[in-house]
């Protein structure tokens, strides 16, 4: 997989837009030196070029009932059923994060229930119902996220272009 190439004046936008989706381009544009039109450019370029995959309002996951959240690393019986294995998590609201994964596990997923027993439901009636899967295994209950964020390390330098 290769990265694109990006500039300074894309990292820059980067930069701000990780921080705050909502900025305004106009803002951006003074900070960066340049016209609301070429930021309109560059960040549609970006999402043309899948670099920024869309924007979203972030959800206090406690504050609507979900207040448990587990860490569940899931075995495959066969590897072929990867992408149907995959496509079925997806189809499950409450898995919020789904990683292919190296070592004992296939996938590594993050999930949010209502309480323990919500949690214990899904996993049971749901999660190891999906055919191709052999084993789940719920590493960690969280008992605070204590910190999510963007990815935030695009600091151009002087010299870089």
């Amino acid at each position: 997989m290769t990265s694109e190439k990006i500039d300074s004046l894309d990292k820059k936008i980067l930069e701000f837009i990780s921080k705050d989706a909502r900025i305004p381009f106009l803002e951006i544009a003074r900070e960066c030196n340049v016209s609301g039109a070429a930021i309109h450019q560059r960040i549609q370029k970006l999402k043309n070029s899948g670099i920024i995959k869309g924007s979203q309002f972030v959800i206090d996951n406690y504050k609507v009932g979900y207040q448990t959240c587990a860490f569940i690393g899931i075995t495959l019986s066969d590897i072929k059923s990867f992408a149907k294995v995959a496509e079925e998590l997806q189809n499950i609201p409450e898995i919020v994060e789904c990683h292919y994964s190296t070592g004992k596990y296939s996938f590594f997923i993050k999930i949010y229930a209502r309480d323990n027993k919500h949690l214990l439901q899904i996993i049971v009636d749901r999660v190891t119902k999906i055919s191709g899967i052999s084993n789940t295994e719920t590493f960690q209950i969280s008992l605070n996220e204590v910190f999510n964020r963007q990815l935030t390390v695009f600091k151009t330098t002087e010299n870089e272009e």
